[in-house]
């Protein structure tokens, strides 16, 4: 299940990204063939609703809104998926369901609505492993009259002239949020497919009524083999929210962090865990990644070698990334004994399937700063040194601090690197 494109990605949005970005590399890995379809849904109230605020058109808030998603997800050094198709491309295929769906008597009409019967199919609440009584209650449920039940859910409802909207037997109007990822996992996974994942806020309403959907059409007896869902995240022990002010998009923190620092932090915890965001999360991150990339830096050709056998393990183990990440370290300290090059090697090629230690050293510890002048300003620091006059020697300390720009000294030159 991918974005809904109304606004930028907050930290939430990014971290089932993360997740199955691992899970791709890893089955890549393992794998001549993998397809990952990850959605786009570019029709949902949320998008009416922002576009009305904003003024600007459904069109251009979803274009721009998709646009930004995909700089922000390549900040993080996501994989694009293999295919990605977009729920407005795919109201056919929807339509085509609901009409399977409403001859099978899954489904009914009811004043320009379709309505799936939520008591006709039988394993509903198989994924949650709960009762449908005890799913809806203390859930909203809209109570509408022309409902044979309250808990049945739309598949298709009217549209608004000032909504998108398409034609139907029904009349004009759009599918339900559910149908979308049905109809397009079917167009492209085929009737069963193999893994299915989305947060762990997304088993009710929205994978039960998935299963419900698709295997009602299909006559299957499942939709995916397997179900992998990440767990809650949240910010200082709340839940995000922009009442309370700790609503965190990635934008806001790609302009204080680089993406493979947001990337590490979340492979710290557990998938299915849920991660609490502080306000020191990243700042340890870039520590321990920038003691990583530092090593990386001392070797001018790292050896091409195979993942580190216990961390493929570790992640072949449903994902255990922290466990993966404590062998990272173990292999750090290792180089740090040795000075052995195979040793970064091998942290490289464990890296890759994490989907870290992907840029040239230089380039992650110099960030976007101008390499060139800060070069210059090095060099200008030694001639004065070596000149002895070391009050222009720490000037030029002080302006580099200033730039976020730390030096080490060393027997073979000075080192460099963005704080």
């Amino acid at each position: 299940c991918g974005p809904t494109v109304y606004d930028f990605a907050h930290i939430g949005n990014a971290r089932p990204v993360i997740v199955f970005d691992v899970l791709f590399r890893l089955l890549q890995n393992l794998y001549p063939k993998v397809t990952y379809v990850r959605n786009i849904t570019d029709v949902d109230d949320k998008i009416n609703a922002a576009a009305k605020a904003s003024g600007e058109s459904i069109y251009e808030i979803t274009k721009r809104t998709t646009d930004a998603y995909h700089e922000d997800m390549r900040a993080l050094f996501a994989l694009s998926p293999t295919l990605e198709p977009r729920a407005t491309e795919h109201i056919q295929e929807m339509l085509d369901m609901i009409k399977i769906l409403i001859q099978k008597g899954f489904a009914y009409e009811a004043e320009g609505h379709v309505l799936f019967r939520r008591k006709s199919f039988q394993k509903y609440g198989h994924l949650s492993r709960r009762t449908l009584d005890d799913m809806i209650h203390g859930a909203r449920v809209e109570v509408a009259p022309y409902k044979e039940d309250p808990a049945d859910f739309v598949l298709w409802k009217p549209s608004k002239e000032d909504e998108p909207g398409w034609a139907s037997d029904y009349g004009y109007g759009r599918p339900g949020w559910h149908i979308e990822c049905s109809a397009m996992s079917k167009k492209y996974l085929s009737e069963e497919f193999d893994i299915h994942g989305g947060g762990v806020d997304l088993v009710f309403p929205h994978h039960e009524n998935e299963i419900a959907q698709s295997c009602a059409a299909h006559d299957t007896e499942i939709m995916a083999k397997y179900w992998l869902h990440n767990g809650h995240l949240m910010v200082g022990g709340a839940k995000m929210s922009k009442s309370l002010g700790n609503f965190l998009t990635v934008r806001d923190l790609l302009q204080n962090y680089q993406g493979e620092v947001i990337r590490f932090a979340f492979l710290q915890t557990h998938y299915r865990q849920p991660l609490d965001f502080h306000d020191d999360t990243l700042t340890h991150a870039k520590s321990v990644l920038d003691r990583f990339y530092l090593a990386l830096s001392e070797v001018e050709e790292i050896p091409d070698t195979s993942p580190n056998p216990s961390v493929m393990e570790a992640i072949s183990d449903d994902l255990n990334t922290p466990l993966a990440m404590s062998y990272l370290f173990e292999l750090l300290n290792q180089y740090h004994k040795s000075k052995d090059a195979h040793i970064l090697g091998q942290i490289k090629a464990s890296g890759d399937l994490l989907g870290l230690f992907q840029q040239a050293p230089k380039t992650y510890l110099c960030g976007q700063l101008d390499e060139a002048c800060i070069q210059a300003m090095i060099e200008k620091r030694a001639n004065a040194k070596k000149n002895r006059d070391f009050a222009l020697a720490d000037q030029i300390r002080s302006e580099l601090e200033g730039m976020g720009i730390i030096l080490e000294d060393l027997p073979t030159g000075t080192r460099w690197r963005k704080s």
